[in-house]
């Protein structure tokens, strides 16, 4: 949705978008097969951009998976295969791509992670454990960005109505919703809009923190 507001010059910022994904059928903005959690593949893609001149004025890491399971029966493999697309993939990405954002004198990074760290869900072990490393990662990342002028913020949204919620029952989503501040489900347009206050540059005071979509 953010890379479709792009083209229509929603965004304030002059920004063109490209994107990594492990299927790209289906993306109408450039894009290119890579999975986040190898970093050869990360960093030929961040080699190749690199010798091509281009600019990189931000990055924002949204790959996520889930599995549902209560912590004494999550299954090893599930666990490791959380924790290597929703933390390791975040890491391999600001490793490899924040050179080239110091490259352009500043910029802004963007890591999604999830309103179930603040709430503590039931059944989310996993997949709390892997996005709560996301905002520890952040916020030492964005003290060691500040002097090259690169803000890093997370996005924690609520329940949106994405392939992610899959699965996941009617009851349980208003269940959370009741649990934010807001008691409302937001679209992929409202988390969009904070993305969109990320990377302005009015908000170039703002880094370290985490956003969540109708409080909590």
């Amino acid at each position: 949705r953010c890379q479709q507001r792009a083209g229509q010059g929603c965004w304030k910022p002059a920004i063109k978008f490209s994107g990594l994904a492990r299927n790209t059928s289906g993306i109408t903005h450039p894009a290119a097969d890579c999975d986040v959690t190898s970093s050869t593949a990360v960093g030929k893609i961040a080699s190749d951009l690199r010798k091509s001149g281009k600019k990189i004025q931000a990055l924002i890491n949204v790959a996520g998976i889930a599995s549902m399971n209560l912590a004494l029966a999550t299954p090893q493999q599930s666990a490791k295969k959380q924790l290597e697309t929703n933390l390791l993939g975040v890491m391999n990405c600001c490793r490899l791509f924040a050179p080239l954002i110091i490259r352009n004198k500043g910029g802004n990074i963007v890591n999604f992670t999830t309103i179930a760290v603040k709430l503590g869900l039931a059944g989310e072990s996993a997949y709390v454990a892997a996005k709560a490393g996301i905002e520890g990662y952040s916020r030492v990342l964005a003290r060691e960005m500040a002097d090259f002028s690169i803000t890093v913020n997370c996005i924690a949204p609520g329940p949106i109505r994405t392939d992610l919620l899959q699965g996941v029952s009617e009851r349980q989503i208003t269940a959370l919703v009741e649990q934010q501040i807001i008691r409302k489900e937001f679209t992929p347009d409202a988390v969009c809009d904070i993305v969109e206050l990320l990377l302005d540059r009015r908000a170039h005071c703002i880094t370290g923190q985490v956003i969540h979509v109708g409080g909590a």
